[in-house]
């Protein structure tokens, strides 16, 4: 296994791009879809159970 001092710039580099595509391609969307499908699960589950549907009152 390579320490970080013998990585070489051109490894470093190619690292660098795999791991900038997959935030870019994966990390970042299914994050995104987590977080808003998170959001309006507590909203549905708020309603349901607390607040009642919107405009009832």
């Amino acid at each position: 296994m390579n320490t970080p001092e013998q990585v070489s710039d051109k490894e470093r580099a190619k690292y660098e791009w795999r791991s900038f595509l997959f935030i870019t391609i994966f990390l970042f969307p299914i994050l995104a879809v987590a977080i808003v499908g998170g959001y309006g699960f507590f909203i549905w589950a708020m309603q349901v159970f607390f607040w009642g549907p919107p405009g009832h009152g």
